[in-house]
């Protein structure tokens, strides 16, 4: 999609009095699904009425919150919305947003670090190594069938004990690393 601003910067989108909205950066119509999708690619945009030049980003990006939980992808517990509701005109107000930007910005810290460590594990994750040994005694294998190929070495008896050793001690390994994450 390209929605991206020439500048690099924010892209201004157009709201009109029939609810159209208009994306000034590539000159075309767009819907609150195209400024979804635009939150999820992280393009910065604001949206702007067409007549008297007002900010209605915030109330657009609720409007879109809004048909999210209402096509059945709801994602706001309705206990919590009931305690934000009653936030409103509360003395601590104020102190809300900049709590909901921490949390969420903690939130998707946290995201990242366990996406980060899932994707670590891996790569020395036991079944994913067993594949990859099954891989080469398949080749083995297919290559023992092809004229002028080499036999599979004796030294391979010795290095399939040596694996189950080490696979032993990754598995201890990653035992660690998931108590470590869940502390």
């Amino acid at each position: 999609m390209a929605s991206e601003s020439k500048n690099g910067g924010t892209v201004i989108i157009k709201k009109y009095a029939n609810r159209r909205l208009y994306n000034t950066s590539t000159s075309s119509y767009i819907t609150l699904d195209h400024l979804a999708q635009m939150v999820k690619e992280n393009i910065d945009f604001k949206v702007m009425d067409a007549k008297t030049g007002a900010d209605l980003t915030h109330a657009i990006l609720t409007q879109i919150i809004m048909e999210e939980e209402a096509a059945g992808e709801q994602m706001l517990p309705t206990n919590f919305l009931r305690q934000l509701i009653s936030m409103y005109g509360n003395s601590m107000q104020a102190f809300l947003p900049g709590y909901l930007e921490a949390s969420m910005e903690h939130f998707r810290d946290n995201q990242a670090k366990m996406r980060k460590a899932i994707e670590e594990s891996i790569g020395s994750n036991p079944l994913a190594q067993i594949a990859q040994r099954n891989m080469e005694m398949l080749k083995a294998a297919a290559a023992a069938f092809v004229p002028g190929a080499q036999p599979a070495g004796e030294a391979k008896a010795a290095e399939e004990t040596d694996d189950l050793d080490a696979l032993r001690k990754q598995m201890a390994d990653m035992q660690k690393k998931l108590d470590q994450l869940s502390s």
